[in-house]
């Protein structure tokens, strides 16, 4: 049976801060007769107010955007009670970030390295008020709430939303002052947080803090490359 041609299609924002990705997937969602993109945004700020002034039904939100990162705006979404439902789509590790997506008020979580399908069908879940996870990262929330894995937690787990959010910019090459000044923090909180990630991460100094963060970003970084 074909559908009524008055019928409403789901509207769909993208907040995603790569535009060649963002592009991609506004096409594959208004390919669908059930979806439509009703707007898109590189950063919290305008993905906050696109998201409460749109009439949006369901929200796509990367982790990487202009400015502060994505659980940001998802936990300023929950804050301002909104119930639009939240599914991140990301390229960083379902393992460490899940989790805190999930925490930060968001309905589902999956890689960017899925297929076009397996991004729709989890869109589509979410949509209808469920929650999504790739069976990897659900099996392992699960056995985190079970406390089956608190004695084999690694350092990277165990850092906090803003400190994993300072270890990235310092991976980036920011010093204090810049980290500072991008979060609105004072440098003493800053430096508060390098010497906690130091000692989470098991670092002697600010050269391997330094050394560590360029690493994990260079990893990130290629995944980022090999979708584009």
């Amino acid at each position: 049976m074909s559908k009524p041609p008055n019928s409403k299609k789901a509207k769909v924002m993208i907040v995603e801060d790569h535009p060649m990705f963002r592009e991609r997937l506004a096409h594959l969602i208004n390919q669908g007769d059930d979806l439509e993109v009703c707007g898109e945004a590189d950063n919290i700020r305008d993905g906050f107010d696109m998201i409460l002034n749109r009439q949006t039904d369901v929200a796509i939100v990367d982790l990487t955007l202009k400015g502060s990162n994505g659980l940001e705006l998802i936990k300023n979404l929950a804050a301002a009670g909104s119930a639009v439902p939240v599914l991140v789509l990301s390229m960083h590790d379902e393992s460490l970030y899940a989790e805190r997506a999930l925490r930060a008020g968001a309905k589902g979580y999956i890689s960017k390295h899925e297929a076009s399908a397996q991004i729709m069908t989890a869109l589509r879940h979410v949509l209808k008020g469920g929650i999504f996870l790739a069976p990897a990262a659900a099996t392992k929330i699960l056995g985190n709430l079970a406390g089956k894995s608190a004695n084999t937690k690694n350092g990277m787990d165990r850092l906090t939303d803003r400190e994993l959010e300072v270890f990235d910019l310092i991976g980036r090459g920011r010093s204090t002052r810049e980290i500072s000044i991008k979060l609105t923090l004072g440098s003493a909180t800053v430096e508060t947080y390098r010497a906690r990630i130091k000692e989470k991460l098991g670092l002697q100094n600010a050269i391997q803090l330094q050394q560590e963060a360029t690493r994990w970003l260079h990893d990130t970084s290629k995944a980022v490359a090999a979708l584009s």
